[in-house]
């Protein structure tokens, strides 16, 4: 279904732009702090779960697998809101997580643990405060 620009940007419909792989992003934020907790990728079937579940599903482009967040961690993801940003090709994921309330696969709380530092080397990797 192709929608002109004012429908897909103003519009009431729920109309997701996968890519051409059927992936679109998705930013994961703790609803309570607003804290960015990961960036991942959902495809149609994940979407849908999520919807109909509440609890988020991702779509992993290493493992290529749908996975529930949090059958492996105990870091379940429960659904709160979700936004789509305006041109429809981003989602925006506010949950409540359970478990430990992490969220990275390394164990942290965030997946965006680190910043990167400009240096006469070149950029390198700090931790983030």
């Amino acid at each position: 279904m192709s929608l002109d620009k004012k429908t897909l940007e103003e519009g009431a419909l729920f109309a997701p732009r996968f890519s051409s792989d059927g992936l679109i992003a998705c930013i994961t934020v703790d609803a309570s702090s607003g804290d960015v907790l990961m960036l991942a990728h959902m495809n149609q079937e994940a979407l849908d779960k999520t919807l109909a579940s509440g609890i988020m599903h991702y779509w992993s482009r290493s493992r290529g697998t749908l996975w529930r967040k949090g059958d492996t961690s105990g870091q379940i993801q429960n659904l709160v809101e979700l936004r789509v940003d305006c041109d429809q090709d981003a989602l925006l994921a506010r949950v409540h997580v359970g478990g430990d309330g992490g969220a990275c696969h390394t164990g942290r709380r965030s997946c965006f643990y680190r910043r990167v530092e400009d240096a006469d080397a070149g950029p390198s990797l700090v931790p983030a405060v």
